[in-house]
């Protein structure tokens, strides 16, 4: 049940990927340590250079799914950040620590996104550069 849990998880973030265009797969990594423990390892680069990486850590706890660490980073053709999800334990004047979000010019509190919401966040900032 715990690894059949994990499983789905994966398979979801896989899905979630397919609403992505023009882009390759750089590095891939799905690393199940035990039944209830996996790491997530996803870079990838869009045709016009921008560059997407999906960074987690996750275990099951009492059945549920939780995030032990994750890094959500979106970078343009130029390797300038345009935004960073983490829970890297710094910045613990925001709200939302250990959650946050970095931005070009500043950091903001926030909750942890959906891997689908990032994908979805993603996609808006790379038609509004057409």
């Amino acid at each position: 049940m715990l690894l059949e849990t994990l499983s789905n998880y994966l398979a979801e973030v896989e899905k979630d990927l397919q609403s992505l265009k023009n882009y390759h797969i750089e590095k891939y990594e799905e690393e199940i340590l035990t039944s209830t423990r996996a790491n997530l390892r996803i870079r990838i680069r869009f045709s016009d250079g921008h560059l997407l990486e999906l960074n987690e850590a996750v275990t099951i706890d009492s059945g549920k799914l939780e995030h032990l660490s994750y890094r959500y980073h979106f970078q343009d053709k130029n390797n300038s950040l345009i935004f960073r999800y983490d829970n890297t334990p710094h910045f613990n004047n925001l709200e939302s620590f250990p959650h946050h979000k970095h931005l070009a010019k500043e950091v903001i509190a926030t909750e942890k996104p959906a891997i689908a919401a990032v994908i979805e966040e993603v996609n808006k900032n790379l038609s509004t550069e057409i």
